[in-house]
């Protein structure tokens, strides 16, 4: 929370849950990163938040992008950001979308398959193309599944059969899991890559990259490590890994650049319980799981919520979202301790929502209106 966002939210017009992102935050968050690994270049994670003021914000300070389709390309470029400054970075695309990145300047690739070489291949003649390998998510609050990367012993494959068809084996990526607080994560992925880069120099090609990935946290109810602490740990095993010969590296914030730049203002609609025996009440607000807090799912993130009624006596209730959906509970298994004076109509600020939350709203969904979002 910052003093800007009370200013807006004090002095709004009343439309419904909104989510609030100041810019001066995502500035700061960008020094950091920038400050903690001055030789890494930054690709800020585009799905984390879209918001053409966000993009314009970090192409002016110099941020390179990571972005997932065709539409993040487009909107990437709108800001004025060349070509070269941008990754296509989901594993995972046609061939038409990728012979229209192509055709619109983009030249550098993820792939975790040799069939999405062979489509790079014939759609983006010549381009880079690095290699997502699989990697150990412990430690991290929303861990990746298997669905992205290959076993580190393909990736060499996969490369090889890359360069065999006229694109450029330019390096290696890895993910150590969404809001990881150990910063200790990177080493384990980071000798696996350097054995990658180790076996195919007997082969006689040079990788030239290595992508860090994102996984960089912000704070929600447990404190994280600063910035600092993972460039340290992250340039140490660089060093134990690759001696003196460390390649070029990226890294793909979004959670962190974002997270706690925005804060949600949200509407409590009901507090109820269960049966006149029943000690726990239930809580339900204007927003849930598929008007932006999807990643309350299994409880994995929890984010903070404040009120206006923050010292006094409180006692731990479920939290639920509007929508006639049963699974849009956000937090039952482990409940929330909020104000018993907490009353229907009181507005309750959630924290640490400047990513992954008006990306995972809803269009429509019961009629409700996708999150409106301000930024400042």
């Amino acid at each position: 929370m910052t003093d800007r966002i009370m200013h807006f939210l004090r002095n709004r017009r009343e439309d419904g849950p909104c989510l609030v992102v100041d810019l001066d935050v995502v500035r700061e968050n960008f020094g950091a990163f920038a400050q903690a690994l001055p030789d890494t270049r930054v690709f800020y994670a585009v799905k984390a938040n879209p918001a053409p003021e966000v993009l314009d914000l970090l192409a002016k300070l110099g941020s390179c992008f990571d972005t997932a389709s065709v539409v993040e390309i487009e909107q990437v470029l709108a800001t004025g950001a060349s070509p070269d400054r941008i990754s296509f970075g989901n594993t995972i695309k046609k061939e038409r979308d990728i012979a229209r990145a192509f055709a619109l300047g983009i030249r550098l690739f993820a792939v975790d398959s040799e069939a999405e070489v062979e489509k790079i291949a014939r759609a983006a003649p010549g381009s880079k193309v690095f290699c997502r390998i699989l990697c150990d998510g412990d430690g991290a609050e929303w861990p990746l599944s298997r669905k992205f990367g290959c076993v580190p012993e393909m990736a060499a494959q996969v490369l090889e059969q890359a360069h065999r068809l006229g694109l450029v084996a330019h390096g290696l990526s890895f993910h150590v899991g969404s809001q990881q607080r150990n910063p200790r994560m990177w080493d384990g992925a980071l000798a696996s890559a350097s054995a990658i880069f180790r076996d195919l120099a007997e082969r006689g090609l040079t990788l030239q990259m290595v992508n860090l990935g994102g996984g960089f946290p912000t704070k929600y109810l447990k404190d994280v490590p600063a910035v600092k602490a993972y460039g340290q740990a992250i340039f140490e095993s660089l060093r134990k890994h690759f001696g003196n010969r460390i390649p070029e590296t990226i890294i793909e914030p979004g959670r962190g650049m974002v997270g706690n730049a925005g804060v949600i203002e949200a509407e409590v609609v009901l507090i109820s319980k269960k049966s006149a025996a029943d000690a726990m009440r239930w809580v339900y607000l204007d927003i849930g799981k598929f008007n932006g807090l999807a990643e309350t799912m299994d409880e994995m993130i929890r984010y903070p919520i404040r009120t206006a009624f923050d010292g006094d006596e409180a006692e731990p209730c479920v939290i639920a979202g509007p929508s006639c959906d049963s699974v849009d509970v956000l937090y039952e298994k482990e409940p929330y301790p909020l104000p018993l004076s907490l009353e229907i109509g009181s507005k309750v600020l959630i924290e640490g929502t400047g990513a992954y939350t008006t990306t995972y709203s809803a269009v429509g969904f019961n009629g409700f209106p996708p999150l409106k979002s301000y930024v400042i």
